[in-house]
């Protein structure tokens, strides 16, 4: 966020980092940049958040400050019974909320489900299954007394196949993950607990995630990694599922532990107020994840809203916030109205899902499975209590994990093995991931082993098993029911017993598996991102001693993810291969449901299948790449992940992503696409509603810690110490002028202005407008009633846009030749494009083109969509200027300073080649040829010019140049009083102000130095001298003591004794002063235009004096461009008239050099940035 401060809010207040991006040892220089983006939006109830919005406000204008601070602050880690607790508000009857790990089920718990993982979901590509598994858990963790479940994820979305967490998540499709992840929120949502969307945003690895972790394995860096992605990417790919976590109306979202173009992810202004809360309006609280706080007032003001688990390191007693918070408000650091948003936005995600009904205090303890304990368990404190209820929350689930362990199941290959039917005489069961773990299903903790068969991975994603079907007991007892005989070996190791045992079996179930997990726990050398992406303990030997020794091998793969199969897939006696995902606790029974048919397999798999592991591009980032600081991960594969990277590489998958078998066969016909009505695209403009303040703050003595309170140790609390805040702060810099830290506008509670792809629950309204309808038909050809998922991809057309997009999906049952239409819409979202520079979305007019199949490579019907629709009603045309809230450089690329060298290239050309240039020149012998024009100007003869501008009393040269830089501070100074400067936040004018004038000062200091003084002469009279030139005598009538001319050294002493200044390099001042002068006001005026555009575009329509003083706005600007243009011009003419072309190249360089330095370093030196500004920005 602050990315050479690096303020951090230290216990009670500002800590500025030892180590800073420039003072760390071997960092690269030209590290990525988040821009900041100021105030954070205050929630306003829009759409469905309505009415619960207005409870909210409520109740927090009846709370006390200490009182919103402790919704906002967790208590400490293991100080309560959940994971994570916040602070209660027992005069208002508003509980402790607890907040509970898992997105596949309760963690730390007992008689509790084990659910399938996220990428099981996303195999079914079932909307249905992913809302009643939603729907289940949010009932168990209801019945827990959990308020808040910390799932589900869309981070990571799967940039690179060996993450560590992606099975937490669901696809690396963005489409795919957006939807089923909305459905999951809706179905935890609708039972009654709060859902978590997180982690937000490319938490795409586990190396480097956490910089103590790092180290923990000997990197010495001195922050957590940065995932640094461009602006299109982020939208198109990244913010994709969250903009449909926000549409689906979700409660909470967990900022993630990377750092995100080099701005922490809870400290993030860019990815927390702009994208998440201007962008998508999302009206919920953010929660920063366990210790990814890193700042006080920073993380405040960049958009967090809840501190967990409230210390600043485990058990640490010491917090960002709790007290700290209380006395940033009190002091005016932070504003009332940010704490009052937290405060409301937890308070409404409260209301929002009936908590305030159906709550029921935890009746578990995360920390023991003991009965009693201490209620503060970490340090033994408070009462002795009855810890653990032992209530079974379970319900039926065991049904639904059942079943979609099944339809889950991706029949990746059938050679008329599959279905079983129980008439088989011997069953080998092959692989130690048929077994069950010796230690048991939970004998690691959170996972963190590999034993036995694989039906969850590891991390803080997990849950506790109730038991664990493996697939050797459920294949047993069907191979019992049809009295046959089993043979299991399940030591990978003991290929002989395998070969053996395969030799004799009608069929061999091979099973393997490939794990992963979060980056704490290290299994089998593997630090939570997989080392590779083969299969785990000898797998692919067990495979193939097992189809070298029978010809009916059937292999199942329970994995994360892909896993490199090239080496036996094609084997010819391997006859069938299934990936079965993480199917949880019925993973036995849902594999013997499919292998034996009761299921027919329907699943199509969410990821890509490649040949190595190279040819998924986007590798990890596994060692320290910029020296001891933040290591890099750079996504420069843009939006080309998974498929739509092989597609651009023309990689030929083993699999394709949307690929899966059936035992029943699909015919896909008649495509049929119908144009709607739709509506134009606005952008969304004008202004929001001023931040309000809800309640009294009061006097700091009614914050003070309340008398004969008993402290619990290391529990986070509210209260402040003393009313003398400095101390109740307990930090030496505590009192510095936050000005120097706060970022610009962070603070402003004025109304601000909207950003076009803004202005309802997951963006633009118009985003979500259906624009065509689509119609084909699905008929089952086969002989077995099964389900079939038709798949609609969309070729967007561009030069640099992947082969096609998923877009819509469904999942459909069919009976033996039943034919059913399947309709779906494409809506504008479906066909847009991100616009960098406008700063929405845009249907771009290329061609655009529908496919629709049964995978990404196996799409059969397609369909062009009509242009003048796509086109003419899809879109407004968009406004190629960005919104006056984005943080972007209004100016002109440094590329742009090329049209000086040009303008002096075309002059000097015109002196050289014009006939009517060169007759204008008649100089004295010893002059300089036509290619170093002088036209007698360094002496005073007669001239003859052809041209008036060659003149140097023409009235241009004489009242404008050689008075120039009065022009340029008249210019200048109409800028600053009727602009105030370029900014329409008030409470940032005087510095802007103060930075305008140190820009003109320094301008105009750099002009006297070099033209008027330098102690002395000034520098180019100085030059001269030093470079062997002086003042010669050149008129016989010069007054007497001419003799001595050469002992002057100023150009205009010279030539005012009746000299000539010879023999010298003679910098052009008139060149050097005009494009000074042209790019100092240009840089200004485009700042100060867009500032009056901005007002006028964000403000409403009204009075009448609002319009005269946008207009007095618009015409100091057209001032300044009328004499920037005229200085141009005399530049045009002082090229082609006067000095040589060294003359002015020198001149040229200097002038350059102080634009640099003024208005293009400070894009990149953020110190330099903060004493001159920029315009505009």
């Amino acid at each position: 966020l602050l990315v050479t401060l690096h303020v951090i809010m230290k216990f009670g207040w500002f800590e500025v980092a030892a180590l800073t991006a420039a003072s760390v040892v071997n960092a690269k220089d030209d590290l990525a940049y988040s821009p900041p983006f100021y105030p954070s939006p205050w929630a306003d109830g829009q759409g469905e958040w309505a009415e619960v919005y207005k409870r909210a406000v409520d109740i927090v204008s009846q709370m006390t400050l200490t009182e919103k601070v402790n919704l906002t602050t967790g208590t400490g880690w293991q100080l309560e019974r959940c994971v994570g607790q916040t602070g209660s508000v027992p005069r208002l009857n508003i509980p402790s909320l607890c907040l509970q790990d898992s997105p596949l089920g309760i963690r730390f718990s007992d008689y509790n489900s084990a659910f399938p993982a996220g990428v099981n979901v996303a195999a079914t590509w079932d909307k249905t299954l992913a809302y009643l598994r939603g729907q289940a858990m949010g009932e168990e963790f209801s019945d827990k007394g959990i308020d808040v479940q910390l799932g589900p994820a869309a981070g990571p979305l799967g940039a690179h196949p060996d993450g560590g967490r992606n099975w937490e998540g669901f696809s690396p499709d963005p489409a795919l993950t957006g939807v089923l992840f909305a459905e999951t929120i809706r179905g935890i949502q609708d039972a009654g607990v709060i859902a978590t969307a997180k982690h937000y945003i490319l938490n795409e690895q586990e190396h480097f995630r956490q910089q103590p972790e790092a180290a923990g394995y000997g990197f010495n860096v001195s922050d957590s990694l940065s995932s640094n992605v461009d602006d299109k990417t982020m939208h198109e790919l990244y913010l994709w599922p969250f903009a449909d976590a926000v549409r689906a109306g979700v409660g909470a979202i967990m900022c993630s532990y990377n750092q995100i173009n080099n701005s922490y992810g809870c400290e993030n202004s860019e990815t927390l107020n702009k994208l998440l809360k201007a962008e998508l309006g999302f009206q919920g609280f953010v929660m920063s994840d366990w210790t990814a706080h890193h700042s006080g007032v920073g993380a405040a003001l960049a958009g967090m809203d809840m501190s967990m688990p409230g210390d600043v390191t485990f058990d640490s007693g010491t917090s960002f916030w709790g007290a700290n918070l209380t006395v940033g408000v009190l002091n005016g650091t932070i504003p009332q109205w940010r704490v009052d948003d937290m405060a409301v936005r937890i308070m409404a995600a409260y209301y929002k899902v009936g908590r305030d009904t159906k709550y029921t205090p935890p009746n578990f303890s995360s920390w023991t499975r003991d009965e009693y304990g201490f209620a503060h368990n970490h340090v033994s404190e408070g009462a002795y209590e009855r810890v653990n209820e032992f209530v079974d929350v379970q319900r039926d689930h065991a049904d639904l994990i059942r079943r979609i362990g099944a339809e889950s199941t991706v029949l990746l290959k059938n050679e008329g093995a599959l279905p079983l039917s129980r008439k088989e005489k011997l069953v080998a069961l092959l692989g130690e991931d048929a077994g069950s773990n010796a230690w048991g299903a939970n004998g690691c903790d959170d996972r963190g082993c590999d034993n036995g068969t694989l039906a969850m991975a590891w991390g803080s994603g997990t849950a506790n098993f109730p038991y664990l079907v493996t697939p050797e007991q459920a294949i047993q007892n069907e191979v019992l029911k049809g009295r046959g005989n089993v043979f299991a070996v399940t030591d990978n190791w003991a290929l002989n017993k395998i070969a053996a045992a395969a030799r004799q079996a009608s069929v061999s179930l091979v099973f393997v598996n490939s794990d992963s997990g979060e980056g704490y726990l290290s299994v089998d050398g593997n630090e939570g991102d997989r080392n590779n992406i083969t299969l785990w303990k000898n797998g692919d030997n067990v495979v193939k001693t097992a189809a070298n020794n029978c010809n009916n091998t059937v292999v199942i793969i329970h994995s994360v993810g892909p896993v490199l199969i090239n080496e036996w897939y094609d084997h010819p006696n391997v006859t069938g291969i299934l990936w079965a995902g993480l199917p949880g606790q019925e993973s036995g029974n849902s594999i013997a449901d499919v292998l034996y048919g009761r299921v027919n397999p329907s699943a199509k798999s969410p990821f890509t299948w490649g040949k190595t592991r190279e040819s998924y591009g986007s590798p990890l980032v596994k060692d320290a790449n910029n020296g001891n600081g933040a290591p890099q991960s750079d996504f420069t594969q843009g939006v080309f992940i998974d498929y739509r990277h092989f597609d651009k590489f023309n990689e030929t998958p083993i699999y394709e992503f949307g690929y899966g078998l059936s035992y029943t066969t699909f015919e896909l016909s008649d495509l049929h696409v119908k144009p709607l009505n739709a509506s134009q695209y606005t952008p969304t403009s004008g202004m929001t509603e001023a931040a309000k303040n809800f309640g009294e703050i009061g006097d700091a003595s009614e914050y003070v810690y309340p008398e004969g309170l008993e402290r619990i140790h290391e529990f986070i609390y509210p209260w402040i110490n003393s009313t003398d805040l400095k101390a109740s702060a307990d930090d030496d810099n505590y009192g510095w002028d936050d000005s120097k830290y706060i970022p610009e506008g962070a603070t402003d509670g004025s109304a601000q202005p909207r950003l076009p792809a803004s202005g309802g629950a997951g963006g633009n309204p118009g985003l979500y407008e259906d624009l065509f309808r689509v119609s084909v038909k699905v008929k089952n050809t086969g002989d077995v009633a099964g389900y079939e998922v038709p798949q609609l991809y969309v070729s967007l057309g561009g030069p640099n846009e992947p082969k096609v997009v998923l877009r819509k999906f469904d999942r459909l049952h069919l009976a033996p030749s039943q034919e059913v239409v399947w309709t779906t819409t494409l809506t504008r979202r479906d066909l847009a494009n991100w616009d960098v520079s406008a700063q929405d979305w845009t249907v771009t007019p290329y061609p655009k083109t529908i496919y629709v199949g049964n995978s990404s490579r196996k799409l059969p019907l397609q369909a062009p969509l009509p242009k003048a629709q796509q086109v003419k009603k899809n879109m407004a045309s968009p406004d190629k200027s960005p919104s006056p809230t984005i943080p972007r450089l209004y100016q002109p690329p440094t590329a742009a300073l090329l049209v000086y060298p040009i303008t002096l290239i075309i002059g000097s050309l015109f002196s050289v080649l014009s006939p009517t240039a060169q007759g204008t020149r008649d100089p004295p012998s010893g002059h300089p040829t036509p290619l170093a024009p002088s036209i007698a100007a360094d002496v005073n003869l007669p001239q003859h010019p052809v041209n008036y501008f060659a003149r140097k009393d023409n009235v241009f040269n004489v009242y404008f140049v050689k008075v120039g830089w009065l022009w340029v501070t008249a210019a200048f100074a109409s800028l600053l009083f009727s602009q105030l400067p370029y900014t329409t936040s008030s409470s940032q004018q005087p510095r802007r102000i103060g930075q305008a004038l140190a820009r003109y000062s320094l301008a105009t200091l750099i002009w006297y130095l070099t033209t008027q003084w330098f102690f002395g002469p000034a520098i180019i009279d100085r030059s001269f001298v030093i470079s062997g030139g002086k003042c010669e005598q050149v008129i016989p009538q010069a007054e007497e003591g001419s003799a001595s001319l050469h002992t002057l050294l100023t150009a205009t002493a010279c030539k005012s004794a009746g000299g000539a200044w010879r023999g010298g390099h003679d910098v052009s001042g008139h060149v050097f002063m005009l494009v000074l002068a042209t790019a100092m006001l240009a840089f200004e005026t485009i700042g100060a235009w867009r500032g009056a555009s901005d007002i006028d575009q964000g403000s409403k329509k009204s009075e009448d004096g609002d319009r005269e003083l946008s207009g007095s706005r618009k015409w100091s600007v057209w001032f300044v461009g009328a004499v920037t243009g005229l200085s141009w011009w005399m530049l045009l003419m002082t090229a082609i008239w006067f000095h040589t072309w060294f003359e002015k190249l020198t001149g040229l360089l200097i002038a350059l050099s102080a634009v640099y330095t003024i208005y293009i370093l400070p894009r990149r030196v953020i110190p330099w940035r903060d004493v001159v500004g920029i315009p505009g920005v």
